[in-house]
């Protein structure tokens, strides 16, 4: 049997880092805004005649191989979330499974997240476990707390599972997504998105910014105030096609956001907002944690490619923006 399984990425445009628990259950009205992006995380599993266990990292250019589920539950590997993972599935039959992403390292689009959901549809349908995807996204959340020992968020699951444009409202009664009915092709002429060359650590941020919060730093949680209220007034925005009201919006959040935590921004991201302003970028923000990843640019109309240029020569990597309309695939044969 072979599964072939692969999941977006994200742009989160408004109200990140709130979505981790408990951290928005001391700001009601919290929510998240995002974007699936045709940037995806993939897998394909094999089984075997035999009980052997082999994991392929295309990305990191890793191979490991154990000889049963007991010799892997014994064994650490330099592929985390894959072993725990199949730990967790139990494959009766061995295994032959092959990662890759389209997402660069460390660049702030939820790729692990992504590569997790597509993981999870992989296995669950190689091992025949008939679960719903509210379970499969409980299942990744805490594999991937888990793996990297810091809390996870909410955001980064919704857009991997369903696609398209999401509102993920963070309430006290649970956590639901809002599907968007935006025009994407709007989105796709007014949005750009660009890598930095510098890889960041999420965990390290979020983690950051989430001990100052529970320690009751007044500064933080005002911030977080306000990152809510920009988030929920982006959702309304959006919805209206009101583009100036959305451009301010994603400066008043990058504004906040950087106030969280002196590591969120770096000087070659203030350098390529502040350089492409003449070229037409009307407001931007780092994408996930910070310290490094990729941007999101919003441009004036008819401006993108000038702005694209810009970044280029700056050193930026350009990522074509595209909105995945759908989310995780599964395919067996």
């Amino acid at each position: 049997m072979r599964v072939e399984a692969r999941a977006p990425a994200r742009v989160d445009l408004a109200g990140g880092t709130v979505d981790i628990w408990p951290l928005y259950l001391f700001h009601p009205g919290a929510q998240t805004v995002n974007l699936a992006i045709r940037c995806y995380a993939s897998c394909a599993i094999e089984t075997r005649a035999d009980r052997r266990l082999v994991f392929l990292s295309q990305d990191q250019q890793i191979r490991e191989t154990y000889e049963s589920l007991g010799d892997l539950a014994r064994k650490t590997s330099a592929l985390p979330l894959v072993r725990e993972l199949v730990l967790f599935f139990e494959p009766r039959r061995g295994v032959t499974i092959r990662t890759s992403s389209q997402v660069p390292a460390g660049a702030g689009l939820g790729g692990s997240s992504a590569l997790n959901i597509a993981l999870c549809g992989g296995l669950a349908r190689v091992t025949g476990k008939r679960y719903t995807r509210t379970h499969l996204l409980e299942i990744a959340k805490n594999v991937e707390a888990a793996v990297i020992r810091v809390p996870t968020g909410w955001q980064d699951y919704f857009p991997a599972l369903y696609g398209a444009a999401n509102a993920v409202h963070l309430e006290r009664d649970g956590v639901k997504r809002e599907r968007l009915p935006l025009v994407f092709s709007d989105l796709e002429k007014r949005f750009l998105l660009c890598y930095t060359g510098e890889p960041r650590n999420s965990a390290i941020n979020n983690w950051e910014v989430m001990k100052a919060h529970i320690d009751g730093d007044p500064k933080v949680r005002r911030n977080f105030d306000r990152i809510v209220t920009i988030a929920s007034q982006m959702r309304k925005g959006l919805l209206a096609n009101n583009w100036s009201d959305v451009a301010e919006l994603l400066a008043r959040e990058w504004d906040n956001r950087k106030r969280n935590f002196a590591g969120i921004s770096t000087p070659r991201i203030d350098r390529m907002i502040d350089r492409t302003r003449k070229d037409g970028t009307l407001a931007a923000k780092v994408c996930g944690a910070g310290g490094g990843g990729c941007v999101v640019f919003l441009v004036a109309p008819g401006t993108k490619a000038a702005v694209e240029r810009a970044l280029t020569r700056l050193g930026g990597q350009i990522i074509p923006f595209a909105v995945a309309r759908t989310g995780l695939e599964v395919r067996s044969s």
